[in-house]
């Protein structure tokens, strides 16, 4: 799309997409909390399911044809992949164990790539920009239309399948780093840009702190649910 010059953390694109996101968050939440419990509940699921794969697998079918594909960046394997994908399975089906993944990746992993983006992404309006950000903000607002809009509440048992789930992914992606040279889900060390990593000391320590970490943090933001009466979701 022609040369857009490099992304700004901070700028005025970066504010503009964090804005974009904070008000589609709030739609959502209405829109859900007004079709909740209603037949049109599931055609909006749908619709909404539905506009993930098309926006989302054109760009990332457009990462592996020839000229663009790069064994660095190309792949489907970040995590964030895995996310939007389950998004859309969660909505179509609400499913229990597609939606709890979407509470703790969309609410804790995924915003952390929306306020310490890549510092040499290109800017708006390039496709790469407009991939970063429409896949991203997607999954967060996926989740937070799962949990306040139609009221999939989070679970302990929910949050065992996410940790399962993601342990599973690293066990993957952390071998085929260290094989072909990648450093997909910056398993293999940091990413160049500042971000929380960089306080959890050098790898591969780092690694077994996130984990201990996100296992704390997914538990905190667990237990006040528990005390309440989740939404019925087809096991």
């Amino acid at each position: 799309m022609g040369d857009t010059g490099v992304f700004v953390p901070y700028g005025p694109t970066h504010w503009s997409a964090l804005t974009v996101g904070v008000l589609g968050a709030v739609v959502l939440v209405a829109v859900g909390r007004r079709l909740r419990g209603s037949p049109a509940e599931r055609t909006f699921c749908r619709a909404f399911a539905v506009t993930i794969l098309v926006l989302l697998v054109p760009l990332q079918l457009r990462l592996l044809t020839p000229g663009t594909i790069d064994v660095q960046i190309s792949l489907p394997l970040q995590l964030s992949d895995l996310s939007w994908i389950t998004a859309a399975y969660a909505l179509w089906t609400r499913r229990a164990w597609a939606c709890a993944p979407l509470y703790y990746w969309g609410l804790t992993l995924t915003p952390q790539a929306l306020l310490t983006p890549a510092t040499d992404a290109p800017d708006f309006p390039h496709v790469a920009f407009l991939h970063f950000w429409v896949l991203h903000l997607l999954v967060t607002w996926t989740a937070v239309y799962l949990t306040w809009g139609a009221g999939v509440r989070p679970t302990w048992r929910g949050m065992r399948v996410t940790l399962a789930i993601t342990v599973g992914w690293a066990a993957v992606v952390l071998p085929f780093n260290l094989l072909a040279g990648t450093n997909y889900g910056f398993l293999a060390r940091p990413p160049s840009n500042a971000s929380l990593l960089d306080l959890l000391g050098p790898w591969p320590w780092y690694l077994v702190v996130e984990l201990a970490l996100v296992a704390v943090g997914w538990s905190a933001i667990t237990w006040p649910w528990t005390r309440r009466q989740p939404a019925p979701a087809r096991p």
